[in-house]
C-alpha cells in the first residue's frame, strides 16, 4: 500500500499546483490536514507533479508499505515517518 509522508522539517502541505491538482481551494498555506494520506488522488498527484506538490516546507514522498498494516504517520517538527500500530501502556 502507498502512504505519502512529508521527509523534511516543517510540515505536510501541498503547492498551489497541487492544491488544484487535488481540486482543493488554494489557502495560502497548503493545509490539507483532512486528507488520507493513502488517497489515491494525492498519490497520483506526488507521483506526477513531483517536486511541485510540495508545499513550502514539505518534502513529500510516497513510502510503500504491506497491506493490511495498521500504521500510524508519526512525526518530529513536521518530518514524518510512518510506524505501525501496536499496544502500549504509560
Amino acid at each position: 500500500m502507498k502512504v505519502v509522508i512529508n521527509k523534511r522539517y516543517g510540515g505536510f502541505g501541498l503547492s498551489k499546483a497541487g492544491m488544484e491538482f487535488m481540486g482543493l481551494e488554494w489557502d495560502g498555506y497548503g493545509h490539507c490536514s483532512e486528507l488520507s494520506r493513502q488517497n489515491p488522488k494525492l498519490i497520483e498527484c506526488v507521483e506526477k507533479l513531483g517536486s511541485k506538490a510540495n508545499g513550502g516546507f514539505a518534502d513529500l514522498t510516497i513510502v510503500e508499505i504491506p497491506d493490511g498494516v495498521e500504521y500510524t504517520v508519526e512525526e518530529h517538527d513536521g518530518m514524518e515517518w510512518i510506524a505501525e500500530k501496536h499496544r502500549t501502556w504509560g
